[in-house]
């Protein structure tokens, strides 16, 4: 027992010392950041919209898009998967309208998913650069020409990664959450591994690819369900880079609904998992910085989640009084060490974000007693799917994010 509560209490203090560092790293980062500066030349970029029963949305989306500034040629793809709704109607309305924008249908095939569509539109398109924006996304004017100006500029870019910030933050106790969590880990902690390993991850959305890179890759693993961390370790592994520009913004619909929360990181943790793996059986995700990522995926998605189950059953051994083991150091000190780690990087991310608030501060108080619980219940959900799906040959089928009817729109 002593043992094995040793391993567990090394576990827990690398996973501190590297979450500590890396935000001490993003803060550093966000401080000392100055643009690039204006190119000479904008390579042209094309920007993909994967979309399937979008019409909730999609208008918003693609006035946002028409909004963008960008003094390269530009052409907006929306990539319809097999739509019902009026997606195909708003998307032909506004191709009607301006001529850089084009409604494209994709042709049903397996699997489903995100990446199968975003290979299509790399086969129907010709660009140098590209950019994948959600169907909910609402990118700020801006967003696509500071990206590409620091894709340029550095060096072995692959192409660049934005910040996705949450628009409907004040929906209810979920939303502000989830914002709150994404200041951290969309944005702190990228911008910190940048600053320490120059190394980026691609976030899903708002992110900007070169063309010829994919091309030389063999496009998206049709088979991701997280898509995006899947091609940050090829393109880390095959030498590229992807700097973090944390003044590109787009704003994007968070889910509104627990149920709808659930499924939505069920099929990220899913997606996690199927890298984790595939690294078990590829030896480029364990060589040089590409070590860094994967063992990242392995803090965050299994140790994290572990060490969270253990610190809580410390924590409610010493409510109930129960005599708990000791050794170097009381065990009820993982858990409050635990809580003012967690504590003091939503802070942190606040604080450089310029977004506090006295509600903002109570929310992230109580984040650790609740928001931070419910990765227990997605570990155990996605990995009983993973599992069911691996031992019975089953492809796990794509899960689309409902979306929600934004606040005075139509």
């Amino acid at each position: 027992m002593g043992s094995l509560l040793t391993i567990i209490m090394l576990f827990f203090w690398i996973l501190l010392m590297y979450y500590s560092v890396v935000t001490i790293g993003g803060l550093w980062y966000r401080i000392r950041y100055k643009p690039p500066g204006k190119l000479d030349h904008y390579p042209s970029t094309a920007v993909f919209i994967p979309a399937h029963n979008e019409g909730v949305v999609i208008e918003q989306t693609l006035s946002a898009m028409a909004r963008l500034q960008y003094p390269g040629q530009l052409d907006i793809y929306l990539l319809d998967d097999q739509s019902k709704d009026e997606t195909a109607a708003i998307g032909k309305s506004f191709a009607a309208l301006f001529s850089y924008i084009h409604y494209i249908p994709v042709p049903d095939g397996t699997p489903k998913g995100k990446s199968r569509v975003l290979n299509y539109g790399l086969k129907i398109s010709s660009s140098d650069y590209f950019i994948v924006y959600d169907a909910d996304n609402q990118p700020e004017p801006d967003a696509l020409l500071k990206l590409m100006e620091t894709a340029e500029k550095t060096p072995d870019a692959a192409g660049a990664v934005g910040y996705v910030k949450t628009m409907n933050a004040d929906e209810n106790y979920l939303t502000r959450m989830i914002s709150l969590e994404f200041q951290v880990f969309q944005l702190l902690m990228q911008c910190g591994r940048w600053a320490l390993f120059k190394l980026g991850s691609l976030a899903g959305t708002n992110m900007l690819l070169r063309r010829s890179v994919l091309e030389e890759l063999g496009g998206y693993d049709v088979y991701a369900l997280a898509e995006d961390a899947e091609l940050t370790i090829r393109l880390t592994a095959a030498g590229w880079v992807l700097p973090v520009v944390p003044d590109s913004r787009t704003w994007e619909q968070e889910p509104e609904k627990l149920s709808v929360f659930i499924r939505q990181r069920t099929r990220w943790l899913t997606g996690n998992l199927y890298l984790l793996e595939k690294s078990f059986h590829e030896l480029i995700h364990w060589k040089g910085k590409t070590f860094v990522l994967t063992l990242q995926h392995l803090l965050t998605y299994l140790v994290f989640v572990l060490l969270l189950l253990f610190s809580d059953v410390f924590f409610i051994m010493s409510l109930l009084g129960l005599e708990l083991p000791t050794i170097a150091a009381p065990l009820l000190m993982l858990w409050f060490m635990s809580y003012i780690i967690y504590t003091a990087q939503l802070l942190s991310a606040l604080v450089i974000d310029r977004n506090i608030s006295f509600i903002n501060v109570i929310f992230i108080l109580i984040m650790y007693f609740t928001y931070a619980q419910l990765f227990l219940i997605l570990l155990i959900r996605s990995g009983y799917g993973y599992i069911v799906s691996r031992l019975s040959g089953k492809t796990i089928s794509w899960d689309k994010t409902v979306r929600f009817k934004q606040k005075g729109s139509g």
